[in-house]
């Protein structure tokens, strides 16, 4: 299935089924290794609403959940600055935490917030993250829970956006591009 935002076109490459899946598989493993413990879950806006949601909804655990914008990209590229728009507003002190993100491609975004956040000095910081992009990111930051590790494309749906449009929608999409007859996405 095809759509199209702002002249580009996309086209469907995970259901939400799967993706849904996997959130549930995600939460049994955070639930597993913070049993005895009560994590603060701190998401970071806008892409990553939806999957916090679910993801939220499958720990059974004890936790708070907390939210913080930062953002980083134009259109469909990075512009390499990360700017805060929301700032985090709880004590972290020696608290055990785990970021929810939609996505981790570079993973500059996340390596200039974690400077701010170890100043709030956490017992314990973990990432989770519905995507991963390892091509780009390279393991520069170690990431704990990874629901899908994907090739370096452009994606919308599930929270993701292209300037601000395709977030509501329930499965994941990837921008068409000339070398479509040599990309494929997993198994499509």
């Amino acid at each position: 299935m095809l759509r199209q935002f702002n002249g580009k076109e996309f086209r469907k490459v995970m259901p939400s089924e799967e993706i849904q899946k996997r959130i549930k598989q995600l939460g049994a493993e955070i639930t597993e290794d913070y049993k005895d413990k009560q994590p603060v879950f701190l998401g970071i806006l806008n892409g990553c609403f939806m999957f916090a949601a679910d993801l939220f909804k499958c720990l059974e655990l004890d936790c708070t959940i907390t939210f913080v914008k930062l953002a980083s990209y134009d259109g469909t590229k990075s512009t390499g600055n990360v700017v805060t728009a929301i700032g985090l507003d709880q004590s972290l002190h020696d608290k055990d935490v785990i970021i929810i993100e939609d996505i981790v491609d570079t993973g500059n975004t996340l390596t200039d917030f974690m400077k701010t956040l170890k100043e709030k000095n956490p017992k314990s910081v973990r990432i989770c993250t519905l995507f991963s992009k390892p091509d780009v990111h390279k393991g520069k930051l170690p990431l704990d829970y990874v629901g899908f590790d994907i090739p370096d494309k452009f994606i919308l749906g599930y929270g993701l956006d292209f300037d601000g449009l395709g977030r509501n929608l329930p499965d994941l999409y990837k921008i068409v591009t000339s070398d479509e007859d040599t990309y494929r996405f997993k198994d499509d």
